[in-house]
């Protein structure tokens, strides 16, 4: 993913340097060139052979060698880098940054770099809460940086609350809109993406529903955002995590309804949409106040059929492009022709539940994407993440 980025992590001294290394890993593990630069204090939490060791380039730490005279090159390292990422940033490293001054090697890389900035504040809670903090963390946003908010849990101090460094995971997600921007391919494009099932209540208890987790349309909603577009995803109920992007909204809904209701806030504005979610056919007729009880030895629901999202955003389509997802067990090719005249598709996503590892739960799915002229691409079995990438690969040869 990362191949022939560069990564320059500025570490500074606080106790949450010692998550540093996962974060080394992480850009490592995806291709990513990374270099590292420690604050005096910051070899006190992490040694530079473990960054050296991980990231597979020396520690870079003094502006001189005091036995050689050899000069740091703070310029060349600004220059270098594709993303500086500063973790932890300490309160008073952050103060330093916002007041421009330059008395280590991180300062004087910071005030040389021309790259996107992303700085992970961590400190004690009332230090963070601090107006000084909380103003020199505005200051820093003035000039361009992206500053993580701090995370809320127990803290070194022993107290509970806001001034944790947010994990590893969540730094690299949240780099890389920064590092792929310049490589976007749908820069400020409106994407719209439908995903998940829709539960239809019975009564307070039960619902109808499917066994769609989401995973597929998630995916999307993350690579597009990596595209550089401006994501809105539809979310049905889900315990899938989504990374946490700048350019990704979520609105979380439950029923049919309620997902039909957000696609015609969303629609109008939208340049493509995606449109995965699994969608109940049908809902009960009539919701039950309270639990229905095991009385009768059976028991009939009257149900009704639900809005049809896919076909109300095609017959109102002007300028957008337009995928739907087809999910089939028989005739599936025949089927999913018919849906894309039936519903005005540009194109529609077909995957098989006969297919071996495709469909529901599943972490990787098969597809095919036919258009509206019954062109069809075969894609083979892959994770969701990669069919995600086929499938905006796709979009940006049709649209182009």
């Amino acid at each position: 993913m990362l191949r022939g980025k560069r990564v320059l992590i500025g570490i500074c001294g606080g106790i949450a340097a010692y998550k540093i290394p996962e974060l080394v890993r992480l850009f490592v593990k995806n291709n990513a060139e990374v270099r590292c630069i420690l604050t005096p204090s910051a070899s006190s939490f992490v040694t530079p052979l473990t960054l050296a060791t991980l990231s597979k380039n020396p520690v870079e730490a003094e502006l001189f060698d005091p036995v050689t005279g050899l000069w740091s090159n703070h310029v060349e390292l600004g220059l270098w880098a594709d993303l500086l990422v500063v973790a932890p940033l300490t309160a008073s490293t952050l103060s330093k940054m916002s007041m421009g001054h330059s008395d280590n090697l991180l300062l004087t890389t910071f005030l040389s770099a021309k790259c996107p900035i992303l700085a992970a504040p961590a400190m004690d809670l009332d230090m963070y809460l601090h107006p000084s903090t909380q103003n020199n963390i505005e200051q820093l946003r003035s000039y361009g940086v992206t500053v993580m908010d701090a995370r809320s849990g127990e803290l070194a101090s022993g107290l509970s609350g806001q001034g944790r460094m947010p994990e590893p995971e969540e730094i690299f997600q949240e780099s890389l809109p920064l590092l792929l921007k310049k490589d976007a391919r749908l820069k400020q494009k409106k994407v719209l993406i439908t995903a998940g099932p829709t539960h239809e209540p019975l009564d307070p208890v039960r619902f109808i529903g499917n066994r769609s987790t989401g995973k597929m349309g998630i995916a999307l909603a993350e690579k597009f955002a990596l595209e550089g577009a401006d994501v809105s995803l539809i979310l049905g109920p889900s315990a899938e995590k989504i990374a946490p992007y700048a350019n990704l909204s979520v609105t979380h809904v439950s029923t049919a309804q309620e997902m039909l209701e957000a696609v015609q806030k969303l629609w109008p504005e939208s340049a493509i949409g995606i449109f995965s979610a699994a969608v109940a056919d049908y809902r009960p007729e009539h919701i039950a106040n309270q639990k229905i009880k095991k009385e009768e030895d059976n028991l009939s629901i009257s149900l009704t059929k639900n809005p049809d999202i896919l076909a109300w955003a095609g017959m109102n389509k002007t300028h957008q492009y337009l995928i739907g997802f087809a999910l089939e067990t028989n005739n599936e090719e025949e089927n999913a022709r018919k849906k894309i005249i039936k519903k005005n598709l540009d194109a529609i996503v077909l995957n098989s539940l006969n297919n071996k590892g495709a469909g529901f739960g599943y972490d990787t799915n098969q597809i095919s994407i036919i258009d509206k002229e019954n062109k069809i691409t075969n894609f083979e079995l892959l994770k969701k993440t990669e069919v995600a990438l086929n499938i905006i690969n796709y979009v940006v040869q049709n649209i182009s």
